[in-house]
């Protein structure tokens, strides 16, 4: 008995000591190597409306043919049926549009709130969902900062439906994503996230009068995929501007890394306890005898 108990205490101060400094022990080196991010670049001062994007959007992805306007009316969200949106805003500039979708984040909420993995995000920048992952939870759609991640409520098979940059479809074969491939203004650009970070800052300074200093999407929850350009301030835009630079994710880090102390080890120090002692104390049925 002594010798399993000296084993069973060895087991956990191990473990104890790979949750406490979370490393795993003998772990692998990690490949030094991380492809960039990619992301896409979107200037509405380029952007005249035309909502090609949202169609190519769903001719791509299989889902309904928006509805044909002569005129944007009123902000819409993107939804099951539609993973992008144009709005038209009325500012101090005049009318602007706005395109609108998952954002990509850099550290995503919602892979961080998945507790299997479903909604990921990929080493070249998307964040994408998979359905035979998912269990239904929902929890990405109350963690996104922007709203993004729709559910098929009325689907007998339901999805998230969100923009996934064309991941599969296209990018993972060297493809621009749809929206991008097809925009007739040239108002969208795909690249790394550095190239274009610094593909907005020389239009801000090449055209200081026609955009407001600031790259929306840079900084904002902790930095995104998707970038924004604009000849006026994001907020007459109706874009949210009180939003933390921090990730979302970052803020539950210090909790998150505890829990395995408190919901793991022990837990699994008493069962060990409770085996490592049982033989040395026989039922109460003996010991009445």
């Amino acid at each position: 008995m002594d010798l399993h108990r000296r084993d069973f205490l060895k087991v956990m101060c191990a473990t104890g000591l790979t949750l406490a400094t979370g490393t795993a022990l003998n772990a692998t080196p990690k490949n030094k190597y991380t492809p960039e991010f990619h992301g896409i670049l979107y200037d509405s001062v380029r952007c005249k409306g035309c909502r090609g994007c949202e169609y190519d959007c769903a001719d791509a992805n299989g889902l309904p043919e928006p509805e044909p306007t002569k005129k944007i009316r009123g902000l819409r969200k993107t939804d099951e049926n539609h993973r992008t949106v144009v709005n038209e805003h009325k500012t101090s500039k005049g009318l602007v549009y706005v395109k609108m979708q998952c954002m990509h984040c850099n550290e995503p909420a919602c892979t961080a709130a998945c507790l299997t993995q479903a909604m990921s995000k990929t080493k070249e920048g998307p964040v994408i969902w998979r359905g035979d992952k998912c269990m239904g939870c929902r929890y990405c759609m109350v963690s996104c900062p922007f709203d993004m991640p729709k559910f098929e409520y009325h689907s007998p098979n339901p999805k998230i439906q969100k923009c996934t940059m064309c991941y599969d479809t296209r990018v993972l074969k060297g493809e621009l994503p749809a929206c991008v491939e097809n925009c007739p203004n040239e108002a969208l650009m795909f690249g790394t996230r550095r190239e274009l970070i610094s593909e907005a800052r020389r239009r801000i300074y090449e055209k200081p009068g026609e955009y407001v200093e600031q790259i929306y999407g840079e900084h904002e929850a902790g930095g995104s995929g998707w970038l924004y350009l604009s000849p006026v301030p994001f907020e007459e835009l109706g874009m949210n501007t009180s939003l933390q630079n921090a990730s979302y994710p970052a803020l539950t880090k210090g909790f998150l890394y505890s829990v395995p102390s408190v919901f793991v080890l022990v837990p699994a120090l008493l069962l060990g306890i409770q085996q490592a002692t049982k033989k040395n104390h026989p039922n109460d049925d003996s010991d009445d005898e």
